[in-house]
C-alpha cells in the first residue's frame, strides 16, 4: 500500500463526495479515492483509444501485403509469430530499463519510442514515399501488437504499484472501464473519421499521438499526486527509486514463482484461442471480400477496394466488441468481483469461450461467428481483462514491472506463435477444415479451464500469507 496506517484510518472515518458516491455504481470507492481512480480511468482510455485508432488500419494494411503464394491468413498468422521473435529481444532492454529507472521515467520513455515509431511508420505508408515497401505492413502489424501489450501492460503495473492489494481489489473494476469506454470511444471515432474524404485511413496513425500524449501527462500527475492526493513517505520513496528495486530479470523471476508459472501459461492458452479465433474469421472475411471483387480486372483497385472493405469490417466489429465491452465492465464486473471474488472472475471468460467454439463448430457461418467473437473478445477486455490484472496485486514490484511486462507480451505472443503454428500444421499438412479448427480451439479452451481453476486456488492462498507494507 501506498498510504499509511494513519492515513488508512482518517479515510474510513471520512465521509464520501459526491463524485465518490457517483462512482460507487461502478465499484467500492470510499472516501478521498474518487479523484485518483477517475484519472488512472482517463488514463487507459487515452492509451486505448490511441490503440483502437491504429488497430483498423493495422488490419487494412496487412490485407494489401503480399508474400509470395501465403494466404492472407498465413500471413497475419505468421507476422503474429514474428511479434513473439523480436519480444525476445525487446524485453531484456526493458526489464533493464525497469531496474534503473523511477517509473514515471519508465512510462515516459517507452510512450515517447512508441511515439516516434508512429510517425515512422506514417510515412512509410504505401503511395507516399513509394508505391509499396516491402514487409513494411508487416512491420506496422508487429509494432501494434507490441505497442498494445507493452503500453497497456505498463499502466497496470503502474496502478498496481500505486494502489496495493486492497485498493486494487476493490477499485480495478472502475479503471478498467476506462479501456473498454476508450476501445469504443477510439473505434468509432477511427470509423467515423474515415468517411471524411479529407482524411486517408493512414492518417489515423498520426491523430494517435495526440491520445498518446494526454496518457503520458496523466502518468506524470498521477505519480506526483498519490492515492489520495496527499502522498505518504512511503509514496514519496517509490517515486524516487526504479520501477523494479530489487529485480534480477524477468524470466528467472517468473522460473522461481510456480504462481507466475501458472499464470504465464494460462495467459499463453487463453491467447492461443482468441487468436486461433481471430485468425479463422480474418480468413473468412478475405476470403468473401476476394469473392466479392473476381469480376474486376485492375489489381490496384481490387486491392484498395479490399483494403477499404477490410478497414471497414474491423472497425465495426471492434465498435461492437468494445460497446458490450463497455456494458459488462461497467455494470457486471464489480458484481461478479463481490458475489465470487476473483475466482468467478477468472474462470467466466474460458467459460464463454468453450460456449463460443461448440456454438461455431454446430453453425461454421460468418455470421453466427461475427456474433460468437463479439461475445468472446468483450468478455475477454472486461471480465477476463479485470481477473488478469488483479492477480498481480499480491505480488513484488519486480514481479509487477519486470514478470508482468514479459508475461503480458511474451506470453500472449507466444500464443499468436502457436496459433500461427496450427494455421500452418493445419493448413500445409493436415489439410484442416474450419471445422477441425474449432475442434481444436475447444480442446484449448478446456485446458484454459483447467489452469484457471490451479490459478485461483495459488491466489487464494497468496492473499491470505502477503502481508503489504504500512
Amino acid at each position: 500500500m501506498t498510504e499509511t496506517n494513519a492515513t488508512v484510518l482518517e479515510d474510513i472515518g471520512t465521509p464520501p463526495s459526491r463524485l465518490e458516491r457517483i462512482l460507487g455504481i461502478f465499484a467500492s470507492v470510499r472516501a478521498r479515492e474518487g479523484i485518483t481512480s477517475l484519472l488512472l480511468l482517463c488514463n487507459i482510455f487515452l492509451i486505448l483509444m490511441a490503440y483502437y485508432f491504429i488497430k483498423p488500419v493495422r488490419e487494412g494494411w496487412l490485407s494489401v501485403s503480399i508474400i509470395g503464394d501465403l494466404s492472407k491468413l498465413e500471413i497475419k498468422s505468421y507476422s503474429a509469430f514474428g511479434q513473439s521473435m523480436l519480444l525476445l529481444l525487446i524485453l531484456p532492454l526493458y526489464a533493464w530499463l525497469a531496474a534503473t529507472f523511477p517509473r514515471r521515467k519508465l512510462i515516459t520513455m517507452t510512450a515517447g519510442a512508441s511515439a516516434i515509431l508512429l510517425v515512422l511508420f506514417w510515412l512509410l505508408q504505401p503511395g507516399l514515399l513509394a508505391r509499396q515497401i516491402p514487409y513494411s505492413g508487416i512491420a506496422f502489424y508487429m509494432f501494434v501488437g507490441i505497442f498494445s501489450v507493452t503500453l497497456v501492460a505498463q499502466f497496470w503495473s503502474f496502478a498496481s504499484d500505486v494502489y496495493g492489494q486492497e485498493k486494487g481489489r476493490r477499485l480495478f473494476p472502475l479503471v478498467a472501464i476506462g479501456a473498454s469506454a476508450g476501445g469504443v470511444v477510439g473505434s468509432w471515432a477511427g470509423e467515423r473519421l474515415l468517411l471524411l474524404r479529407w482524411l486517408d485511413a493512414f492518417d489515423l496513425i498520426l491523430l494517435a499521438l495526440i491520445p498518446l500524449a494526454l496518457a503520458v501527462w496523466l502518468s506524470r500527475f498521477i505519480d506526483q499526486r498519490g492515492t489520495v492526493g496527499q502522498p505518504s513517505s512511503d509514496t514519496e520513496t517509490r517515486r524516487h527509486q526504479p520501477a523494479a528495486p530489487e529485480g534480477h530479470g524477468a524470466f528467472k523471476t517468473i522460473y522461481e514463482s510456480y504462481y507466475l508459472m501458472i499464470a504465464a501459461g494460462m495467459i499463453l492458452l487463453f491467447n492461443w484461442v482468441v487468436a486461433s479465433g481471430d485468425n479463422i474469421l480474418f480468413g473468412l472475411v478475405q476470403a468473401a471480400l476476394e469473392l466479392e471483387q473476381v469480376n474486376i480486372s485492375d489489381p490496384d483497385a481490387v486491392a484498395k477496394a479490399i483494403n477499404v472493405a477490410t478497414t471497414a469490417f474491423y472497425s465495426e466489429l471492434y465498435f461492437w466488441v468494445n460497446l458490450v465491452g463497455l456494458f459488462l465492465q461497467a455494470f457486471v464486473v464489480s458484481r461478479l468481483v463481490r458475489l465470487g471474488g476473483f475466482g468467478l472472475l477468472l474462470i467466466a471468460t474460458p467459460l464463454v469461450s468453450l460456449a463460443a467454439y461448440l456454438s461455431m463448430a454446430i453453425a461454421p457461418v460468418i455470421g453466427i461467428i461475427k456474433v460468437m467473437k463479439v461475445a468472446e473478445n468483450s468478455s475477454n477486455y472486461s471480465i477476463n481483462n479485470t481477473a488478469r490484472h488483479m492477480l498481480w496485486l499480491p505480488t513484488s514490484k519486480s514481479m509487477m514491472y519486470q514478470a508482468k511486462a514479459t508475461i503480458d507480451t511474451l506470453f500472449v505472443r507466444i500464443g499468436d506463435g502457436m496459433a500461427a503454428l496450427t494455421v500452418l500444421l493445419g493448413t500445409r499438412v493436415w489439410s484442416f477444415s474450419l471445422t477441425d479448427f474449432l475442434l481444436v480451439n475447444i480442446i484449448l479452451s478446456l485446458l484454459w479451464i483447467v489452469l484457471s481453476t490451479i490459478l485461483i486456488r495459488e491466489y487464494n492462498q497468496r492473499s491470505k500469507v502477503i502481508v503489504q507494507p504500512a
